[in-house]
């Protein structure tokens, strides 16, 4: 092979190896630009919009129209006896943060109470549950990601007052991809 088709060839060859590098490199560039143009945001403690979902009482402080839907955060204020039954998220992560009272949490099989300053990380694809015992009021952070659930969150919210139906609950969850867990 002379000279020149070598170079020919091989200049081919590295081009071809090196496109999907640059592809790449191109999406995190503009994945970048889209996280550049999100707007701060500063949420006091009594601000975001309130739901009352099936007596969880949730006051959202990010949803994923502020953060590129990477992440919904929301603050849970629970009276005692209130949880959630055994489920599992297809979609999405959680994290549960205890800021006052006590949660029993159960997840992928393992339960514990969580105190003031404790956490814990409910996988997607794995089963988990809270309530709030104690004789005391819980809040706890929960941040779930991506977001998405708050959608789900506000139809929950919108259900008629009074005892839930719960296949109704069980329908609009299954479209969200949350299904509970018998």
């Amino acid at each position: 092979m002379n000279r020149k088709k070598f170079v020919q060839t091989s200049c081919l060859g590295i081009g071809a190896a090196i496109t999907p590098y640059f592809a790449s490199c191109m999406e995190v560039f503009e994945k970048e630009t889209t996280l550049a143009q999100l707007n701060p945001k500063i949420i006091k403690n009594n601000k975001g919009e309130t739901l009352n979902v099936l007596g969880d009482i949730q006051t959202h402080k990010l949803v994923g129209s502020e953060t590129d839907n990477q992440i919904v955060e929301w603050v849970d204020d629970v009276e005692p006896g209130v949880g959630i039954p055994p489920h599992i998220h297809s979609r999405e992560d959680e994290i549960f943060r205890v800021i006052q009272g006590e949660i029993e949490i159960m997840v992928g099989g393992n339960t514990t109470i969580l105190e003031a300053g404790d956490t814990a990380f409910a996988p997607k694809n794995i089963a988990h549950s809270w309530t709030v015992v104690g004789t005391k009021k819980a809040k706890m952070i929960t941040s779930a990601f991506p977001a998405g659930i708050e959608v789900m969150f506000r139809e929950l919210a919108n259900l008629p007052s009074g005892p839930p139906d719960f296949e109704k609950v069980a329908q609009i969850c299954e479209n969200h991809g949350v299904s509970f867990v018998k």
